[in-house]
């Protein structure tokens, strides 16, 4: 059978998925990932029906980084036969000023991408490294690139800017805005789940160990909390969200902080992890009774509420408020918070819908509805690059 492989790589994980390609229509064949890279490695597949394929645990350092995770990987995928490979999708997080649409990938344009590592250092070496592999391997194979930044672009300049002398701007400092595969899946599904509101003023949360949120409107990114990089915008696991830029100066003109000390503090020890002293990860915080576990929900919670007013400014108003995530889809104390911060909007939790994780969760009174629905980036990669195979 024709498939594409969909990967996802970040900096402690490597997800996978193979769809079918059959009259043009794609379907999903097999999903896993392998995770805990460099501390509990383990390899986990399953067909789209739940069947396990394989549940392999490794020693640390026999998968000890992202290189190593791939090799594994790649070699369980050739074990399995059946397919025959037409493409490979890959999340590409940063696509710069000049990537506004998935792209096939070459050398050239590698080489582009890689000079944007320094804006996404958790997530841009890492998307990168599968591809410079299966282009080594598979040079026949067709490679394309999807970008988290696409689904943003087409913004007002106005809007997109910072405050700097113009030129900057044309250099590429701007506001890009990330999670766009997520939205864009969003923006997609709503038009089948609540067709009344996909057209009109919707804010979707995309609430994960990164996070953000997006103002939609008709189906298209009109605004969005994240910026030039990956560190603006809401509190998250490791990274702090919005922060006066003054703080940067400070640590590193006061405090004799080198640039890679403030890079590593805001990337990886910021966030929740870091006003909890605890764990960058919504579920231990909620289980913790430290006072400093609920100091950082309170943090988390204040910040997606003042984020909320924001975006619904830009919308001129709020029709529907999407959940989506780990933490978005998972966590319905989070929802009912968060929820509850939205009543001026006019928003009506139902409590019992929101615990029993249903796709409406709003009563039928309210003048917000609010949703809870599962992302799927994997399924935006694998159109986008058939999309792209068939063209060409």
């Amino acid at each position: 059978m024709d498939a594409i492989l969909v990967i996802n790589a970040g900096s402690s994980s490597l997800k996978f998925q193979i769809f079918g390609i059959a009259d043009g229509r794609l379907s999903r064949k097999v999903r896993g990932q392998m995770d805990g890279i460099g501390t509990r490695p383990r390899l986990f597949a399953s067909t789209a029906e739940a069947e396990v394929l394989i549940d392999r645990s490794f020693a640390a350092d026999a998968v000890k980084d992202l290189p190593a995770a791939i090799a594994e990987t790649r070699a369980w995928l050739e074990s399995l036969g059946g397919f025959t490979l037409r493409a490979i999708g890959h999340r590409v997080v940063h696509g710069g000023p000049d990537y506004a649409r998935p792209i096939l990938i070459d050398h050239e344009i590698l080489d582009t991408l890689a000079t944007f590592q320094e804006l996404a250092p958790l997530h841009q070496p890492n998307n990168l490294a599968p591809i410079r592999l299966a282009m080594e391997i598979a040079p026949d194979v067709a490679q394309v690139a999807c970008f988290d930044t696409a689904f943003h672009r087409g913004h007002a300049p106005h809007t997109d800017c910072y405050a700097l002398p113009w030129e900057y701007y044309e250099h590429g400092v701007r506001r890009y805005g990330f999670h766009g595969l997520s939205y864009e899946y969003i923006a997609e599904r709503l038009t089948e789940v609540a067709p009344d509101v996909a057209g009109g003023r919707v804010i979707v949360a995309h609430l994960g160990s990164g996070a953000s949120m997006c103002a939609i409107k008709g189906g298209r990114s009109i605004e969005t909390t994240m910026g030039f990089t990956a560190l603006d915008g809401l509190p998250m696991g490791t990274r702090p969200g919005q922060m006066d830029p003054g703080v940067v100066l400070y640590l590193i003109e006061h405090k004799g902080m080198s640039v890679a000390a403030v890079t590593d503090l805001l990337y990886r020890s910021s966030g929740l992890k870091g006003l909890s002293g605890i764990s960058a990860d919504m579920r231990d915080l909620l289980e913790s009774e430290e006072p400093h576990a609920a100091f950082a929900i309170d943090h988390f919670i204040h910040r997606c509420a003042l984020s909320t007013g924001l975006l619904a400014a830009a919308l001129k108003g709020l029709d529907a408020f999407v959940f989506t995530a780990g933490v978005g889809e998972n966590s319905a104390p989070i929802r009912a918070r968060i929820a509850e911060r939205l009543g001026w909007l006019g928003a009506e939790l139902d409590p019992a819908a929101n615990e029993a994780g249903a796709t409406l969760i709003s009563t039928p009174t309210s003048k917000v509805a609010l949703y809870v629905l599962p992302t799927d980036e994997e399924l935006m990669i694998a159109r986008h690059t058939l999309a792209l195979v068939a063209v060409r």
